[in-house]
């Protein structure tokens, strides 16, 4: 089987946001809808302060709790774990938004563009089938099917890995398939401490976070949840 996931070295990460650019320019996503973001944390009491930026979104579940509660099955888990919305049968209720723990849902009424009228990348990755439905990082699932299809190896080939991963100027992001123990995630989860976010809710995020000291891990599990 394969299972992909994407890892954040949080010791590397430093914010720049790059990866919140770089998805914004893949997908074409309108102002005000970021499915990759960086929140800038602070936690632990002076003068014990700590600074983390967790690069967040979809986390594409083991569980869904997206999944369960959409009426038109339009929010599907593929069998390697990509979480999917079908556009064609959304009818934009937003009970996945509602139920997603980690906010990683969008809904846009009406088309908008950064500068008023579309640019000429707007205009040629518009897409009117992502108005008034439910939208979210989707692990540049085109790019990782058209890969595979081409004999690629995502997380390893550039061109099918999710862009987020490609731009990131710290190497903080990786991706790959979790079933496999010689891919670079099951390398990296084997030999580092790490967690996912809110990991009591059970939902089985696809999405893990690397932390060096046992002291910071536990604080920056914390403050994430």
């Amino acid at each position: 089987m394969t299972r992909w996931a994407m890892v954040a070295d949080l010791r590397r990460c430093v914010g720049c946001q790059t990866c919140t650019a770089a998805c914004k320019h893949a997908n074409a996503t309108p102002p005000g809808v970021q499915w990759r973001r960086v929140l800038d944390m602070e936690f632990g009491e002076y003068p014990n302060v700590q600074r983390a930026f967790v690069p967040v979104g979809c986390q594409h579940c083991d569980e869904p709790p997206c999944l369960d509660v959409c009426p038109t099955t339009a929010t599907k888990k593929r069998a390697d774990g990509i979480v999917t919305i079908d556009y064609d049968i959304c009818i934009g209720c937003a009970y996945c938004a509602v139920a997603c723990p980690y906010q990683a849902r969008y809904k846009t009424e009406r088309a908008s563009f950064a500068y008023g009228l579309a640019s000429e990348h707007e205009q040629a990755r518009f897409d009117p089938d992502r108005l008034a439905v439910a939208t979210k990082c989707t692990f540049c699932v085109d790019r990782v099917d058209a890969g595979l299809a081409k004999g690629q190896t995502p997380g390893v080939d550039p061109e099918a890995t999710p862009a987020c991963a490609n731009a990131c100027i710290a190497e903080a992001l990786a991706f790959g398939d979790l079933d496999d123990p010689n891919s670079n995630v099951s390398k990296l989860l084997a030999e580092n401490r790490h967690f996912t976010l809110h990991e009591e809710l059970g939902t089985g995020p696809g999405m893990f976070y690397l932390w060096d000291s046992a002291e910071g891990g536990d604080a920056a599990e914390e403050a994430t949840r």
